[in-house]
């Protein structure tokens, strides 16, 4: 079943993080299919708009319309969200509890991004790229129309871009939507991709 339709307004918008402005009059629009690549200065705000549209954040001023009701996206920081010590599979039936979603979930969105058979296998013992791996199963385990993705190619190898690539291409052929934070250039070949700076 593809996610429900995506149409999200930006309108004005303003961030603070603490007494510091980190930018006023942010206006854009991402439609279901569309992928819009987040790019600016370490500083810019960049991380801080993708935790104000997954309601981590409070906005200074302006409007955000069209965000996807409660459980209508996914949010994937840098850090990953993953238990050290627990495994692979407990950290994702974790997220499919907390999600809503069932633990037959788990297997099918595991061994779509490769790390089934490390799924006994405690999250420390992973390298950087399979970890980032497991945060990217959470994805898979339950559709939802919106993706917020913190420098999700940290970390992984030729393969896993081009996993990477396979998965988001898919989310926006289903209709879904992503703004994605990376300071290297998305896998080459992604349809529907826009791109905004971010001026500190």
């Amino acid at each position: 079943m593809p996610p429900p339709s995506l149409q999200l307004e930006i309108r004005d918008l303003a961030v603070r993080r603490g007494p510091r402005l980190l930018f006023e009059g942010l206006g854009f629009a991402l439609s279901g299919g569309e992928i819009l690549h987040l790019q600016g200065a370490n500083g810019a705000g960049k991380t801080s708009l993708l935790e104000t549209l997954a309601g981590l954040r409070r906005p200074a001023a302006g409007q955000v319309l069209g965000l996807p009701e409660e459980g209508g996206l996914h949010w994937l920081g840098h850090r990953n969200g993953l238990n050290l010590n627990l495994s692979v599979l407990e950290n994702l039936e974790f997220w499919c509890g907390l999600n809503g979603a069932g633990a037959a979930a788990c297997q099918p969105a595991l061994e779509r991004v490769g790390i089934w058979k490390l799924r006994h296998r405690l999250v420390r013992t992973l390298s950087a790229g399979q970890k980032r791996r497991a945060a990217l199963a959470r994805l898979l385990a339950q559709r939802r129309p919106l993706w917020l993705l913190d420098e999700p190619l940290d970390g992984l190898d030729r393969q896993g871009l081009e996993l990477f690539a396979q998965l988001l291409a898919e989310h926006a052929a289903g209709g879904g939507g992503a703004l994605v934070t990376s300071h290297q250039p998305l896998p080459a070949g992604l349809a529907g991709v826009r791109i905004l700076v971010l001026n500190p």
